[in-house]
């Protein structure tokens, strides 16, 4: 089998959108105090998908969200060239490949966001060609179903807040996630309105259900440090992404307060950044995504390197390139879910592009062991609702 054609397309959402909240989640453009809406910059209206062909007719699926524009030059104009004629098996040899062509202005970021479409696009077409679902080729079932955590709770009214976790609760989700509202700009009346929207959300789901809470790289160290004696009381299972990804130092110096569990990586690349991170003892959950981290190839070393360390993997964004690494991982504990709702922020969208991303019943999610490779296919349909870039 060999490589014949890589395309790459992206689509840009031309539908309706459900306009931001003020102070909807906490970024790190709010430490400017500059008069924008600064979770603007944060949108995904627009998605890469990469298919990698074959000459036996089979067709490989990959994406990746962040900056999907500049991500297709870094295929078609780097990437490409090493793959085609290539044996997809080879998955190791092509990622080092691309890894070291791109070394030099790669590495991280947009490049490594490149590389994991390609190599997520790859792992999809050998389980067409071996007819396994992908997790069978990870290592098989560490377990019958897979938890997923309802992952939304946007910083909102408080009465809106309280019915959005009702309805979860009522789903049957055994945990879920919110994000702040307010960071350092805001002073100390902020940190009594983030407050707030935990204490709204434990009173509804009571002490049975997890609850977890995200700053989305929006606070300091100094604020985050006086953050977390206020949010003590509130048993959250972890504080997520506190400060920027690049505040190692910070991480670490929150994790040994022991007070609240830290968690990060979703801004985070290759086996070689979360090695760091566990060096310096800065995260009790990594949270990579392996759309972002590498793809497959890099993302079942990263797993597997935490596991040596006992910290557990709960990737970022849930979607089948990352419940496939779930399942495979008895480390993975539970998943996160994006439930499909209006495009806002447009982290829901996979739901508008691709056909075939599982749904919870009670808070888990079973994956289909008759459908080879991730098991998802373009929704080309829907792509109607989008400006398509070839």
């Amino acid at each position: 089998m060999k490589i014949t054609e890589v395309r790459t397309r992206v689509v840009e959402w031309r539908g309706p959108t459900r306009p931001l909240q003020p102070h909807q989640c906490t970024n790190p453009m709010d430490l400017l105090d500059l008069p924008i809406d600064g979770m603007s910059s944060f949108l995904f209206h627009s998605w890469l998908i990469v298919e990698v062909r074959t000459d036996t007719g089979l067709v490989g699926v990959g994406e990746a969200a962040l900056a999907p524009r500049i991500s297709k030059q870094v295929i078609d104009l780097y990437l490409t060239p090493l793959l085609i004629g290539a044996n997809p098996f080879d998955t190791e040899y092509l990622w080092q490949s691309m890894y070291r062509k791109t070394i030099a202005f790669g590495r991280k970021g947009i490049v490594m966001v490149a590389i994991s479409a390609v190599d997520v696009a790859i792992w999809d077409l050998i389980g067409k060609a071996l007819g396994q679902p992908l997790f069978r080729l990870l290592g098989g079932k560490t377990k019958s179903k897979i938890p997923v955590y309802a992952s939304r709770l946007y910083s909102q009214p408080l009465e809106q807040l309280a019915e959005e976790a009702q309805a979860y609760k009522d789903q049957g989700f055994r945990a879920m996630k919110l994000r702040f509202g307010w960071g350092p700009v805001d002073g100390a009346a902020g940190m009594q309105r983030n407050v707030e929207l935990v204490r709204t959300v434990r009173e509804i789901i009571g002490w049975d259900i997890d609850l977890m809470a995200d700053a989305y790289m929006g606070w300091t160290l100094d604020y985050a440090l006086r953050m977390i004696p206020l949010l003590e009381r509130y048993n959250l299972r972890w504080l997520e992404e506190p400060v920027i990804p690049d505040d190692i130092a910070g991480y670490a110096a929150l994790r040994a307060m022991r007070r609240i569990p830290i968690a990060g990586g979703e801004h985070e690349f290759t086996l070689h950044g979360f090695r760091q991170l566990l060096d310096s003892q800065a995260v009790d959950y990594i949270q990579f995504d392996t759309s972002r981290v590498g793809g497959i190839t890099a993302a079942r070393k990263i797993a597997a390197l935490a596991e040596a360390y006992s910290v557990p993997v709960i990737p970022h964004a849930g979607q089948l390139h990352n419940y496939h690494l779930v399942m495979a991982s008895y480390n993975s504990p539970m998943a996160e879910y994006f439930p499909p709702v209006d495009v806002e922020l447009g982290n829901e969208l996979f739901w508008y592009i691709f056909k075939g991303e599982p749904t919870p019943h009670e808070g888990y999610i079973e994956l289909d062991e008759n459908r080879p490779g991730l098991g998802i296919d373009m929704d080309e349909e829907s792509l109607k609702q989008f400006e398509i870039i070839e």
